[in-house]
């Protein structure tokens, strides 16, 4: 064994390379072997630290065609699809593959965080694209890398919201059948409304009212548009269009009738093991924090200007906190559709307890005992322009359903060290953006000019102390 991951010697949870030879160590391959997935479940928390370690070398290495990058004959669909004609050229900063390695578009100001609007990504609709090689924005979309800091939190919060939403939904449905008569159900989830629904006797639902979130109430909280259910769905989505590494569990035979779809040469190029590395590493990076040392007129404007975001309605939309029952991260997630590994294929899921982490100490919690994560979002779509302020409209095609013209609320935890800002990077400075919100923001931004430009400014100073802190 080449290498040693954490405390953990990984010949536990590596197995070889499906047709590979025993390297050496200046071999260009990063999958000289693969972790196995069920290896590390059965082995539990001792395999955490190997898994992790594993996940960030994972993040850091730059894959090469020996790994099977590079989808010679495949688009970048989340539903796998063959190109029509030709073949893929090694690298696109179009349709993909555009990158070689998961740090280079996410490593400001540290691995995991976000990117300068040169590192900036195209994406299509979603589902069955061919390949695309213009920028107009008819055919693709520009976006700017998220930061993925503090990702587990998120998705825990996504599946408790989707959880209550659905439990809402089904008494809703038996009381309708035990009364006999239509039932209004308000969606309401740790604060945040996601309008109603009607239950009708007969066991059928009425979701014109719902908003949101998707007719099947699961918050999806990864994308700028928010159509990624789970960290796995997000690095399997990733590895695909970026890379042009097709995970065996969406591209492999059980969907698709060959184990190399994409023709690289590489059967089943990454494992279910390598997912969940990287998952792993992704759901343990710390979450954001509050910049620490401000010189005192900082401070006293911080303080200020975080008055002044909640009376405006800033935090309508940018929840301060959302509260968290429990950090027990589960892999894989409750739910995923097919073609993401699910609960029921495993003999038994990765449970990674976030509670343990040195960044739960400085987590609050509220009279119930539940975690406060100070997100800065509500996890919920918005239409975010109208008539009058358009300057966040620049996309002309929807994306997996969500209209093009509604985003996912950002997080804006970390907010001071991400810029530039908006979904593709337009503006330099958080005053611009902020300028820019349209539609249901409407009325916090103007709320905002109202203010005074030293007021204006304490918002700034409160938003710029919400940081990212390297190592």
């Amino acid at each position: 064994m080449r290498k040693r991951y954490g405390g953990l010697a990984l010949a536990l949870v590596l197995m070889t390379a499906a047709g590979s030879v025993e390297a050496g160590s200046w071999d260009e391959r990063v999958f000289a072997s693969h972790v196995d997935f069920d290896a590390v479940a059965a082995a539990g928390a001792s395999a955490l630290p190997g898994l992790i370690a594993r996940g960030r070398t994972l993040f850091q290495s730059k894959f090469t065609t020996a790994d099977g990058a590079g989808r010679p004959r495949a688009t970048q669909a989340i539903v796998p699809t063959h190109r029509r004609f030709g073949v893929n050229p090694a690298f696109s900063r179009l349709s993909g593959p555009d990158s070689s390695a998961c740090v280079s578009c996410h490593s400001d100001p540290t691995v995991g965080a976000a990117a300068d609007f040169a590192a900036n990504a195209f994406v299509s609709e979603g589902f069955e694209s061919a390949a695309f090689d213009t920028t107009d924005p008819s055919f693709s979309s520009e976006r700017n890398p998220p930061a993925l800091m503090g990702a587990g939190l998120t998705e825990l919060l996504a599946r408790e919201m989707t959880a209550d939403l659905r439990a809402e939904r089904d008494a809703g449905i038996a009381r309708a059948r035990a009364s006999h008569q239509d039932v209004e159900v308000d969606l309401v989830t740790k604060g945040v409304r996601f309008g109603s629904l009607k239950a009708h006797p007969d066991g059928l639902v009425d979701l014109d009212a719902v908003d949101g979130v998707d007719a099947d109430l699961i918050v999806r909280p990864f994308s700028r548009k928010g159509v990624f259910t789970s960290l796995r769905q997000f690095v399997i989505n990733a590895l695909n269009a970026h890379f042009g590494l097709e995970a065996s569990e969406r591209f492999g035979v059980r969907w698709t009738g060959s184990h190399d779809f994409d023709g690289s040469g590489v059967p089943d190029a990454a494992a279910p093991g390598d997912v969940s590395a990287l998952v792993a590493f992704l759901a343990t990076l710390p979450p954001p924090t509050v910049k620490t040392g401000l010189p005192p007129d900082w401070r006293a404007a911080a303080t200020e200007g975080e008055t002044h975001f909640e009376q405006v309605g800033c935090a309508s939309c940018h929840r301060t906190t959302l509260p968290l029952k429990s950090l027990l991260f589960t892999d894989p997630a409750p739910y995923d559709m097919a073609g993401t590994l699910r609960a029921g294929e495993v003999r038994k899921g990765i449970v990674i307890d976030l509670s343990k982490l040195p960044f739960a100490a400085r987590l609050k919690r509220d009279a119930k005992g539940e975690w406060l994560i100070p997100l800065f979002s509500d996890l919920k779509r918005h239409v975010v322009v109208d008539a009058e302020v358009s300057a966040l409209g620049n996309e002309l095609q929807a994306q997996r359903f969500v209209e093009r013209d509604v985003f996912r609320t950002p997080q804006l935890w970390g907010v001071g060290s991400t810029a530039p800002y908006g979904h593709r990077g337009d503006f330099r400075m958080l005053n611009e953006v902020i300028v820019a919100h349209g539609g249901d923001a409407r009325f916090a931004r103007d709320a905002y000019l109202d203010l005074t430009k030293t007021q204006r400014d304490t918002v700034i100073a409160f938003l710029r102390s919400l940081v990212i802190e390297a190592p």
